[in-house]
C-alpha cells in the first residue's frame, strides 16, 4: 500500500469536479490515476509519487445534485511550483468516471507557506507585543532600582545619636524634619536632600540644635502619631511651618507629586495651632528662651531692620481697647485706631476660622478661610483691612504691606518682629 501522508506539504492542488451520473469516491481517485498513468513519465507519476511521499492522499468531496456528482478535490504535494502546477494541469485531463462523463476544472495552487508566513506574522505580533509590555518594564525597574539604590547610598547620619538624614542636611539654610528612616528615603529618592528624621516621639538634642540654627519644616504623617510628635517638637525645638501628609497616608507612601504639593501647602506653626486648643495651648507654654533664639536667628539672616518682640510692643503696643470711630483714613495716611466696624466683624468672626477682607468704605470684599489668606492676599490688587480669626504673623505683615493694606485685626500676635511703617495691626491678646 502507498504512502497516504507527506512529511512536508509545500502546495496544496484545489479543484472542483462534475460528473454527469452518481459516482463514488473511489470511482474517482481511481479514474484519476487510471488516466493520468504514463502521461508524464515515470518521475511524475502520480502512484510512484505517493509512494514515495511526494504527493498525500487524493481527497475527494462528493455529493449528489440532481442526477450529477459534484464535489471538490484536493491534493498535497511536496514537489516545487512547476513540478505541482503539471500535476494540477494533469488532473483536467480526466473527463470520464466509470461510464460517466467528468470534468475537472483547478481552482487554485495554494502555497500552503503563505498561511505559515501569516500565522508567523501574528504570532510574532504577539510576541513583540508580550516583549514590549513586560520585559521593557522589568529593565526600567532594574534602572529604578539602580537608582533607588544610589539614593539610598546617599543616607547619612547625624549627631550623636545617629539620626537618618541627607547629604545637605548641614549645607542649606533650611531643613525638614520628618518622623523616621522610611519618610527619608522616600524624600531622598524624590531630590529633596535637607532632611532628618527624629526618630521616635522622644526628640533629641541634635534636632533641638539644628532647629536653633535652620529654618525648620516639620513634615509629619496624617496621623495622629504626627499630632504627638508635633507636641513634644514643640516643646524642645524651635519650629517654623508645620506640613501634613494628607490624612490616613504616610509620608513615606507618597509620590513625587504629592510630596511637593505637600510641602507647598505647609502652614506657619503658629496657623497650625489654629486646628486644636491642644496644639494652642503648647505653644503658648514654650519657654522664652526660644522666642529668644527665634529673635536672634532672624537677625543673624541679616533683616533690614530687626527688634525683639517685647522691645517692639513697647515701642508700638497693640491697643487693647480702642477709641472707637466711624470715619476711615484718607487714602495714603496710616489708620492710627481701628474702626469699630472691624472691632465687631472680629467679634463676629471668632473662633470661626475665617477671614475677610474690606475695602476703603469697610464693606466686605471677600470672605475666606484662614489657611487661604495668604494665598488670596497675593492675588488681590486692593485690600484696605483684613480681619480674621487668627495670629497675626511676621509672613503675614510683611505681606500686607506690600499689598498696602491699612490694617490686620486679628486673634492673637505671632513672631512679628518687624512691625511694617505702614499697616496697624490690632489683635486681641
Amino acid at each position: 500500500m502507498g504512502k497516504t501522508y507527506i512529511d512536508t506539504v509545500k502546495y496544496v492542488v484545489y479543484a472542483n469536479l462534475e460528473i454527469d451520473g452518481l459516482v463514488e469516491k473511489p470511482d474517482v481517485v481511481g479514474a484519476i490515476f487510471g488516466q493520468t498513468e504514463g502521461l508524464l513519465g515515470d518521475e511524475l507519476d502520480l502512484r510512484e509519487l505517493q509512494k514515495n511521499g511526494r504527493i498525500g492522499r487524493i481527497e475527494v468531496d462528493l455529493s449528489p445534485r440532481g442526477g450529477k456528482s459534484v464535489g471538490k478535490i484536493k491534493l498535497p504535494s511536496s514537489l516545487d511550483m512547476v513540478e505541482t502546477c503539471i500535476l494540477a494541469a494533469a488532473l483536467e485531463t480526466v473527463d470520464r468516471v466509470g461510464p460517466c462523463e467528468a470534468k475537472i476544472q483547478i481552482e487554485k495552487v495554494e502555497d500552503t507557506r503563505n498561511a505559515k508566513r501569516k500565522v508567523l506574522v501574528e504570532r510574532a505580533k504577539n510576541l513583540l507585543k508580550s516583549l514590549l509590555t513586560h520585559e521593557i518594564p522589568e529593565s526600567r525597574e532594574i534602572s529604578e532600582m539602580v537608582r533607588q539604590e544610589v539614593k539610598v547610598a546617599e543616607i547619612e547620619e547625624y549627631g550623636p545619636e545617629k539620626l537618618p538624614c541627607g547629604p545637605a542636611i548641614e549645607k542649606q539654610d533650611s531643613i525638614i524634619i520628618v518622623e523616621g528612616r522610611a519618610d527619608v528615603l522616600n524624600l531622598l529618592k524624590n531630590d529633596i536632600t535637607n532632611v532628618v528624621a527624629v526618630g521616635g516621639a522622644n526628640v533629641t538634642g541634635a534636632i533641638a540644635k539644628l532647629a536653633r540654627e535652620k529654618e525648620v519644616t516639620v513634615f509629619l504623617d496624617g496621623d495622629r502619631g504626627g499630632d504627638i510628635i508635633l507636641n513634644e517638637l514643640a516643646r524642645v525645638a524651635d519650629i517654623d511651618f508645620v506640613a501634613r501628609a494628607p490624612p490616613g497616608k504616610e509620608v513615606e507612601e507618597l509620590s513625587r507629586k504629592e510630596l511637593i504639593k505637600c510641602l507647598r501647602a505647609k502652614v506657619p506653626f503658629e496657623q497650625a495651632g489654629q486646628n486644636g486648643e491642644e496644639k494652642k495651648a503648647e505653644y503658648d507654654r514654650r519657654p522664652r528662651r526660644y522666642e529668644e533664639r527665634r529673635a536672634r536667628r532672624e537677625e543673624s539672616r541679616a533683616a533690614p531692620f530687626v527688634v525683639p518682640q517685647q522691645e517692639a510692643q513697647e515701642v508700638e503696643p497693640a491697643p487693647s481697647q480702642p477709641e472707637t470711630s466711624s470715619t476711615p483714613a484718607e487714602e495714603g495716611e496710616r489708620l492710627s485706631e481701628v474702626p469699630p466696624a472691624l472691632l465687631s466683624a472680629l467679634d463676629e468672626l471668632e473662633n470661626t476660622l475665617r477671614a475677610r477682607f474690606y475695602n476703603q468704605e469697610l464693606v466686605p470684599t471677600r470672605e475666606i478661610p484662614v489657611r487661604d489668606m495668604i494665598k488670596s492676599l497675593e492675588e488681590e490688587k486692593e485690600v484696605y483691612a483684613i480681619v480674621f480669626d487668627g495670629i497675626v504673623t511676621q509672613r503675614l505683615a510683611d505681606l500686607a504691606e506690600s499689598k498696602k493694606v491699612a490694617a490686620l485685626v486679628g486673634i492673637k500676635l505671632g513672631n512679628v518682629f518687624r512691625r511694617p511703617a505702614g499697616v496697624l495691626i490690632y489683635t486681641k491678646t
